[in-house]
């Protein structure tokens, strides 16, 4: 269906925009204020907004707030179907249907924020308004690191209703939340509940780890994967996208990626269809046992330096890699021992890959990093001045 699941039993088309478009300079991403985008139905205080109530109104304050966030927002949610390609017994190549799921516009000209999981691999995307119009879509951007993805789609003049961005910086547990998606094609559904914990780390079905996602207790089920995570302003606080679940339906644990995390890298998918990242130019080699039986190594965990890039940043900075004449080969794979092991960046620890990639998520390209390594015996802390990561073939 679409729905990341913790299951327990890039376009050169793309238009030059720039981050203002989206992100007016005060909600841009290390600026004093945050606020939301002008696009859209900007929030106001909901008490001076709702109906004073009666005893004959019928609604709590409570349900009053939960209407007026599901009235002013669910127009501004999407369902998305996607198709793949598939091959049939003579192997030719065949469409298939994909994934579902859901999606906020951020912007009246036809922007989209939803999951990458939802459209990965799609070569179909096919986007249905609220009123049951449906447009073709196309993905414009993808940042698998987050689970996030931009689409774009015509309007064609169609009036868009919009949702605005708030900031998960100042999220507390216990707050109250809303989530509007399509849960199993029963389009723009309502939930509601509370924020259950913050900063939660979480390793995606790619090995690496998503930081700071946001847990809820609103009900999220496949289908949802996308769709909005809302405070009772209805501003965006969250993109819905995964679940811990026994069964495969909503026990209470959900996950979202914080608004804030969209607000940095959504400028990025639109302007050149990924997120441009820092990088340390080596051949990274994650330890495993076998190989730190046969190496000797002094750790068992960590990031083996198997070569650097000649006159790259990691040499320049005096990373070493290992040596030519004591190659080994595992799998198909080649491994230069005697490099350096990388333990950690800028004080946190790496012990993995993913942790390499988590560890540099937030980085951009010309930034210094102080890299721990282990030379030997011997403990070592070098900056490294960081290039650009090289984009993953499709």
């Amino acid at each position: 269906m679409g729905f990341g699941i913790l299951d327990f039993g890039g376009n050169d088309s793309s238009p030059e925009v720039s981050p203002e478009v989206l992100f007016p300079p005060s909600t841009q991403p290390g600026s004093a204020e945050l606020r939301a985008p002008e696009t859209g139905t900007q929030p106001q205080d909901i008490e001076s907004l709702l109906p004073v109530a009666s005893q004959n109104s019928g609604y709590t304050l409570d349900e009053q707030q939960n209407i007026f966030v599901y009235d002013t927002r669910n127009e501004a949610v999407v369902n998305i179907t996607t198709e793949e390609v598939g091959y049939n017994w003579f192997l030719e190549p065949v469409p298939r249907e994909g994934s579902s799921g859901s999606g906020s516009i951020i912007d009246s000209r036809g922007y989209i924020l939803t999951n990458n999981h939802v459209v990965e691999n799609a070569y179909k995307v096919n986007v249905v308004l609220a009123d049951g119009e449906q447009f073709d879509g196309e993905v414009i951007g993808s940042d698998p690191e987050n689970d996030l993805a931009v689409i774009r789609f015509d309007p064609g003049g169609h009036p868009l209703s919009t949702i605005p961005f708030g900031t998960s910086k100042g999220l507390r547990v216990g707050q109250k939340v809303l989530a509007i998606g399509n849960p199993f094609a029963f389009e723009r559904t309502l939930t509601t509940g509370i924020i259950s914990g913050l900063g939660r780390p979480l390793r995606n079905d790619r090995g690496i780890v998503i930081q700071d996602l946001i847990q809820t207790d609103a009900s999220i089920n496949p289908g949802n994967s996308g769709g909005p995570l809302l405070n009772t302003s209805g501003e965006l606080v969250g993109v819905n996208t995964m679940i811990y679940t026994p069964s495969g339906g909503s026990v209470g644990i959900g996950f979202a990626v914080p608004v804030d995390t969209a607000r940095r890298v959504v400028p990025d998918l639109i302007q050149h269809g990924y997120v441009e990242r820092g990088w340390i130019q080596i051949e990274p080699v994650q330890l495993f046992p076998s190989l730190v039986r046969f190496a000797e190594m002094p750790v068992s965990q960590g990031i083996l330096v198997s070569q650097v890039l000649n006159k790259g940043n990691a040499d320049q900075a005096g990373i070493r890699g290992g040596s030519r004449d004591k190659a080994v080969r595992s799998g198909n794979s080649v491994i230069y021992l005697g490099g350096d092991i990388i333990t950690g960046i800028n004080g946190e620890k790496v012990a993995t890959l993913g942790d390499l990639y988590a560890a540099l998520e937030k980085s951009r390209p010309g930034d210094v990093v102080n890299v721990s390594i282990l030379r030997g015996r011997r403990q070592m802390t070098m900056p490294v001045t960081l290039a650009e990561r090289p984009r993953e073939r499709r």
